[in-house]
């Protein structure tokens, strides 16, 4: 299905630093299945503004609803790309960074201890198209395995190691516009094993925007070891965004408060109607009783 063309939300899937769009092949073909429009896009890695224009470049080109998706730093880039974007109608987070105006992804990974990312990077130089250099991280190829996708299986990381995508340093330390997740709709897988993002810091960013999250015992690469219980979060949040209740386009915590207000008013009707049948029952008695 081309995107934009069903009844279905596009569902666009933007990948991190140290992978490619190829991460997303699992979650790719279980979307695919259930008849969801897809697309995954390569994420330049160049630097967070330039990243998230980039994908907000991509996204004008999708008529309709959009469930937007992102692994790692390319939750940073989402939540920028988002801020733009009148048709992103939810947001779901795979081990990834959900940043305040002004937070960076350098500064919330650091929040809590637990990764051990640093002391794997190799650093390339790379020419800058106004001139002078910039510098490339990657991750060590004989360290990716155990640090990025310690449950996937060797075959698959040695791989992965050997295609990764870079990412420019400066995109870790540029700091975010804005937070797209304070008004639309957010959801979260947090892995639990993660040596990149410790699973504390994920917790941390899902609890202050209120995201509805799921946990799995995962390595950071959890499109791929866990593409599974991915493709059921997006396509709770596609649930969420095919939705044309207002109150469904509004952060967590006010589709959380509708959900009580619905069973309060509930809980109230079913008491009224309750007394209504005992006073019934009462009269009808009572009626009886004269007769005699």
């Amino acid at each position: 299905m081309a995107p934009g063309t069903g009844d279905k939300p596009t569902v666009v899937l933007v990948h991190g630093a140290f992978a490619d769009a190829s991460a997303w092949s699992g979650v790719v073909e279980r979307l695919r299945a259930a008849g969801h429009p897809v697309m995954a896009p390569a994420n330049p890695l160049r630097g967070l503004q330039y990243d998230g224009a980039y994908i907000a470049s991509v996204l004008r080109s999708i008529k309709g609803p959009i469930v937007l998706v992102g692994h790692s730093y390319g939750g940073s880039v989402i939540n920028e790309a988002a801020l733009g974007s009148a048709n992103v109608k939810a947001l779901v987070f795979a081990a990834g960074f959900l940043p305040a105006k002004g937070e960076s992804a350098g500064e919330l990974a650091a929040k809590y201890p637990g990764s051990t990312l640093g002391q794997t990077l190799r650093k390339v130089p790379f020419p800058l198209p106004g001139g002078g250099t910039g510098t490339d991280l990657y991750i060590k190829q004989d360290l990716f395995h155990k640090q990025f996708a310690a449950d996937v299986p060797s075959s698959r990381a040695t791989v992965m190691a050997a295609t990764q995508r870079p990412v420019a340093d400066t995109a870790l330390t540029d700091k975010a516009s804005g937070e797209a997740w304070k008004t639309i709709p957010s959801f979260d897988l947090i892995a639990s094993d993660d040596k990149n993002i410790p699973a504390a810091a994920q917790r941390w960013m899902a609890k202050r925007a209120n995201a509805v999250s799921v946990e799995v015992p995962s390595s950071h690469a959890a499109p791929v070891s866990h593409p599974e219980e991915l493709t059921r979060l997006i396509e709770r949040a596609t649930g969420v965004a095919s939705s044309s209740s207002p109150s469904l386009a509004a952060t967590g915590r006010e589709h959380t408060w509708m959900l009580v207000g619905l069973a309060a008013g509930t809980t109230a009707l079913g008491a009224g109607l309750v007394m209504a049948m005992r006073r019934r029952r009462n009269a009808a008695a009572s009626r009886l009783s004269e007769g005699l």
